[in-house]
């Protein structure tokens, strides 16, 4: 197929344009120009230079093009000005599903998050990971980020029900290679393994491999239901921080963290270091909606995209594992 990818340089994206080259399809990825393609090295793909705010750029790029990933979107729990990520995400969305459409493109492929999905049920102990059924509204969108990409799905699940051959899937917390920013949950790693990571909340995430979610991607273009959501996650990837940290330990014999901050503390220093960050404008180190919604286990249950897509399960020790060395073999540990 010939296919065209939006976010092609970023952690999922990268990793999406590599499995495509490597099924022998035909990979346009949309790049700006300050893009960086580190993770791209090595991929078989045709670079277009553009915008998803430019309509008829992404029309015209897409042309020929059989399926449309639109993986692009503007990451951030904390920003001086929230209004480019709203427009980035939302009407950013709007054009490119609108253009593949005008393109002809026979399956669109949108990347929203599990953060669009219902929080699962449960106390401290005992958590039930929810699926795309839970019940979920605006209201509860916690953050700015987890909003935008709310009305980002409602965009492309308005759309799909106005003839738009979307599918869209839900990634929970890939880890793996390519992860050249890194993203926060790569973050997490990198300071763990530079043993900059002397606490940690009581919280938790479902772990997947980044290379299940791209062939994930690929599985909803070739199998996927129109108008239908996927959670792209792992069955068995329902681990706490504390239980990461002790695999991490296995795997890398660095020292786990010990000491858990309670929720209330690391609140408190939250409020601080943003108002720190009004001044500085500098990104604060601890954004108050990472530690709102590190409140919570954001546990899931993908079930859906194993039955009907067959969704690959590479073990979570796996996913982590192949991070670890991927950020030690790109020059991230400066640690001994």
């Amino acid at each position: 197929m010939r296919c065209f990818v939006t976010g092609g340089s970023g952690f999922i994206g990268s990793n999406l344009v590599h499995e495509l080259a490597a099924r022998g399809h035909e990979v346009r990825a949309l790049l700006r120009p300050s893009s960086d393609d580190r993770a791209l090295r090595g991929a078989k793909f045709e670079r277009v230079i553009g915008d998803t705010s430019e309509p008829g750029t992404l029309e015209k790029a897409m042309r020929g093009c059989d399926w449309c990933f639109h993986v692009a979107a503007s990451y951030h729990l904390w920003l001086d000005n929230y209004g480019p990520m709203y427009a980035a995400n939302v009407e950013g969305t709007r054009n490119v599903i609108e253009a593949a459409v005008a393109a002809g493109c026979s399956r669109i492929v949108y990347t929203s998050t599990v953060g669009c999905i219902g929080l699962p049920k449960g106390n401290s102990s005992t958590v039930v990971p929810t699926d795309e059924t839970a019940p979920v509204s605006e209201t509860q969108m916690s953050n700015h980020y987890k909003r935008s990409k709310w009305r980002a799905e409602v965009v492309a699940r308005e759309l799909a029900a106005k003839g738009a051959p979307v599918v869209i899937v839900n990634p929970s917390a890939p880890v793996g290679p390519r992860d050249a920013k890194p993203t926060p949950t790569g973050k997490v790693i990198v300071d763990f393994l530079n043993r900059a990571m002397p606490a940690y909340l009581d919280t938790g995430l479902n772990w997947v491999h980044v290379r299940d979610v791209a062939i994930g991607h690929i599985l909803a273009a070739e199998k996927g239901r129109v108008e239908e959501r996927y959670i792209l996650g792992n069955a068995e990837g329902n681990w706490t921080m504390r239980e990461a940290f002790r695999v991490l330990e296995e795997i890398t014999k660095i020292p786990a963290p010990r000491f858990q901050i309670p929720y209330g503390v690391a609140l408190a220093a939250a409020h601080v270091d943003e108002c720190i960050s009004r001044f500085t404008r500098k990104p604060p180190r601890a954004p108050l909606a990472g530690v709102r919604m590190a409140r919570y286990k954001m546990f899931f249950n993908p079930a859906k995209a194993i039955r009907e897509l067959g969704l690959p399960q590479t073990p979570p020790r796996q996913a982590l594992a192949d991070a670890v060395g991927w950020f030690r073999e790109n020059g991230y540990v400066v640690a001994t």
